[in-house]
């Protein structure tokens, strides 16, 4: 597929973006269109397709800076949102809030299974949401910063800074989890019932970003993207990133391989794409809302993006012996087709599936995306540097 017919950049389609002419299709669209008229004709017609993910994002938190509202000045030592301990150590007034971090005093697991009811995801909605919260700081004091305690309630809009930092977001594929053993555990996959009673995922299938561009062609460092409601940026590859899995013909991975660390200014993003998330017997999360646009620059980025479900292949691993124990065992590759249909059949037994991540806010994200672009309110860029991929 070197030798391509069809030869587009990101600076002509974004020619089209703002003439107004640009052809723009959702990810599920795209692959109806390839499948429709080919690779050839869909990379000619269509100029960007839009991708959508809304899932709990673990790796996932808030860099923010609080000022020196009142006199005299501060340099925290310790600093809580709500009662939630954020972590202090970067400057006098800058602070990180990361969304698993639980309530202080939270029981956590002591008692078996913790609610974990709140925590710094939870906190980051309701800032999304302009909901009032109690920021409490202490300090050791200094000739330069000699206050030492500081207690008020404060929104969104009195912190001078306030942007979304997410070191892992977006996994390329991952695995969906089972529990072979005989009693019930609690995991960031969700709730797992004995004996294989139920099988958790969480993807989106052929409106993943990543999987709308398995090989990296077009998404890398500056990538502009839809992130929590509003517009957020990739500035590299997120922690865990595999570049080099292994792959089906197709490109996609087999396993959870790629992963995008993203940020974006809280103040323009909105708490319905922004979730805090209590995931019982595990900890806190945050849901986030994802969406990134793939320029069909040539046929080969057609062929990627009219991915379907039947091409996904998820691996499924048991989380109750071998996960815990890191036993790398993967029971079966399980199409994700087969996954969204609500039962697979998996060592011979019918398994309910449940995802964790949600389809309906998923297409729902790729299509505002794609109204931005079309009304010409959101173009591509250009990535400096393309992540690392095989």
């Amino acid at each position: 597929m070197s030798h391509t017919k069809v030869h587009k950049t990101i600076a002509e389609i974004n020619e089209r973006i703002r003439a107004g002419k640009a052809v723009v299709l959702n990810a599920e669209e795209m692959t109806e269109a390839v499948r429709r008229m080919g690779r050839e004709q869909a990379a000619r017609e269509v100029d960007v397709v839009t991708t959508g993910t809304f899932s709990p994002m673990c790796s996932s938190g808030l860099l923010f800076n609080i000022g020196q509202a009142e006199p005299p000045t501060i340099r925290t030592s310790h600093v809580w949102l709500n009662n939630v301990p954020a972590y202090a150590g970067l400057a006098a007034v800058d602070s990180y809030l990361g969304a698993t971090e639980p309530v202080e005093g939270d029981p956590c697991n002591t008692p078996h299974p913790g609610a974990f009811a709140y925590g710094g995801g939870h906190v980051i909605e309701d800032l999304a949401a302009g909901k009032t919260v109690h920021l409490r700081a202490d300090a050791y004091g200094t000739d330069c910063y000699p206050r030492r305690t500081l207690d008020r309630r404060i929104t969104l809009a009195d912190l001078p800074y306030a942007e979304l930092l997410n070191p892992r977001n977006c996994y390329q594929n991952y695995n969906a989890a089972v529990n072979l053993t005989g009693r019930i555990i609690y995991t960031y996959m969700g709730p797992l019932r004995p004996h294989m009673r139920n099988v958790n995922y969480a993807t989106v299938g052929r409106l993943s970003p990543l999987l709308n561009d398995p090989l990296f062609r077009t998404i890398g460092l500056g990538t502009r993207i839809f992130l929590g409601g509003g517009t957020g940026y990739v500035i590299g590859a997120g922690t865990q990133h595999v570049p080099n899995p292994r792959r089906t013909e197709r490109g996609l991975p087999l396993s959870g391989a790629g992963t995008l660390m993203l940020k974006g200014d809280l103040k323009k993003m909105r708490s319905r794409y922004l979730r805090g998330v209590s995931l019982l017997g595990y900890g806190c999360s945050l849901a986030v809302g994802v969406g990134i646009p793939i320029p069909v620059l040539n046929e080969e980025i057609a062929w990627f993006t009219g991915v379907d479900d039947s091409d996904i292949l998820m691996p499924v691993k048991d989380y109750g012996h071998d996960y815990p124990n890191g036993v790398p065992r993967v029971l079966a590759h399980v199409p994700f087709a087969d996954l969204k249909s609500g039962e697979i059949e998996l060592l011979g037994k019918k398994v309910q599936t449940v995802p964790l991540t949600s389809y309906t806010l998923s297409l729902e994200i790729a299509d505002e995306l794609k109204a931005w672009i079309e009304a010409g309110e959101f173009l591509l860029t250009e990535p400096v540097e393309l992540l690392p991929s095989a």
